[in-house]
């Protein structure tokens, strides 16, 4: 078995820190606040933030890019969006509040040749992702690439990142997993609270609906915990997903992933002991364990 599914497992650890600061920084929510976007809840400026690459979306290819959203949760933010400020002003500032959250990240813990080399690293493995029927990737990486090395890095990791979760989305239809359902069965095998899905947007019965439908095909036990089936089901979902992100690690080689990894280490630690992300996210990281020779 190729050794590069797991590579893209580490690697995606490695990197969705450096992704997500965007959704969470306060520098981020300035710079939305300045657009004149609502920062009370950061819904208005996360879906702003991450569709933009799309253009002008329309709530059903949100709905269908983001996958796991309730759409009528979509449809209160999405188009509206586009009536604060349009895409392109949107991606511009979406760099501008990257460019202040990782300069000041970075001060002091990557040197500039150190930042360049991540960067090469990382656009080469990004330039070397398949986009076919990953809309998310092929929006992001149709984007200028920045001049300065830091953003740079900050895109590639971004398309990179969406690489991966459009690949996830195959994998979930693959084991006829739909939006809501793939959230129960999360939640159901402990990737986090119940509570914590609640931003998703979907209603009390939509969510019961959902659990009584993987209860029928022998997921969730008569007590609302996971069964080994749902637990394996996940599993899969997961080798799957990994098997589809793996492709720009082949291409990067694993000593030069190794290599990335290494470089923006100090990077992923001053975002975590910043207290920047939440504690637990819904991204379930370590929930499922998936062993690989």
């Amino acid at each position: 078995m190729s050794e590069y599914p797991a590579v893209a497992r580490r690697m995606w650890h490695q990197l969705e820190p450096i992704h997500a600061v965007l959704y969470f920084a306060p520098e981020a929510l300035e710079e939305a606040s300045a657009l004149g976007y609502d920062v009370e809840t950061r819904w208005p400026s996360y879906f702003a933030w991450r569709s933009a690459p799309l253009g002008t979306a329309g709530p059903e290819l949100v709905a269908a890019t983001f996958y796991s959203f309730s759409p009528k949760m979509i449809a209160r933010y999405v188009p509206e969006v586009w009536s604060t400020a349009l895409p392109q002003k949107v991606l511009e500032s979406r760099l501008q509040a990257v460019d202040r959250v990782l300069t000041g990240l970075i001060d002091g813990r990557m040197t500039p040749a150190q930042v360049a080399e991540a960067a090469r690293l990382a656009r080469q493995a990004a330039e070397n992702a398949t986009t076919a029927a990953r809309p998310l990737a092929a929006a992001n990486r149709d984007l200028p690439w920045p001049d300065e090395p830091h953003l740079q890095l900050w895109h590639a990791i971004t398309v990179l990142r969406e690489h991966r979760g459009d690949g996830h989305l195959a994998a979930l239809l693959t084991h006829d997993l739909e939006p809501c359902e793939a959230l129960v069965s999360f939640a159901a095998i402990g990737a986090a609270p119940e509570a914590h899905f609640t931003g998703r947007g979907w209603t009390a019965q939509e969510w019961s609906h959902a659990r009584d439908r993987l209860a029928a095909r022998g997921w969730i036990a008569p007590d609302g915990r996971a069964t080994k089936h749902a637990r394996e089901g996940r599993e899969e979902v997961e080798r799957l997903t990994d098997r589809l992100a793996a492709g720009p690690w082949r291409a990067l080689g694993r000593s030069r992933a190794e290599r990335l990894a290494q470089l923006i280490a100090p990077l992923r630690a001053a975002i975590i002991e910043a207290g920047l992300l939440p504690r637990q996210s819904t991204l379930g990281m370590g929930a499922v364990k998936v062993a690989y020779p």
